[in-house]
């Protein structure tokens, strides 16, 4: 975890599961242990290297924990830790958010986040990536 300055206690916490592939990562182990493998099928769209990296961080944190069992062809599982079952609820806000924001889009819309120098991702109602946008109001649904 990066040391903050700042006084907002969120940021903390987004230091420990910032980013892309960590809350969909907690979101999967939430539901018990996993190998390397199984986790690598259930992200669409990480990489191996990416997957690799962020159970390295989230391992080093404190949030997971690895066990390598001893056995040919090598076995290695993932499962929360005590730290890492605390921010179950955490996640399962933001899920209830996503929801809302995906049933307030409807089946027309989508929803637009922010993305860095003024681009803007549009999601349809799976939460998947439709398209980029240059200019468009943070979070305010948009026609396809």
């Amino acid at each position: 975890m990066r040391r903050q300055n700042s006084e907002c206690p969120a940021e903390v916490t987004l230091a420990v599961i910032g980013g892309r592939w960590k809350v969909p990562i907690l979101f999967h182990l939430f539901q018990g242990g996993m190998r390397f493998s199984e986790l690598f099928r259930a992200l669409d769209g990480i990489t191996q290297k990416m997957l690799t990296q962020q159970l390295r961080e989230l391992e080093k944190d404190g949030v997971v924990r690895r066990t390598v069992h001893a056995q040919v062809p090598p076995r290695v599982d993932y499962a929360l830790t005590p730290l890492g079952h605390s921010l179950r609820r955490v996640v399962e806000s933001m899920c209830a958010w996503g929801r809302k924001q995906r049933a307030r889009a409807g089946d027309k819309a989508a929803v637009v986040t922010q993305l860095s120098h003024g681009r803007h991702r549009v999601l349809d109602k799976r939460g998947e990536t439709v398209g980029l946008r240059e200019t468009a109001k943070i979070g305010s649904p948009g026609t396809l």
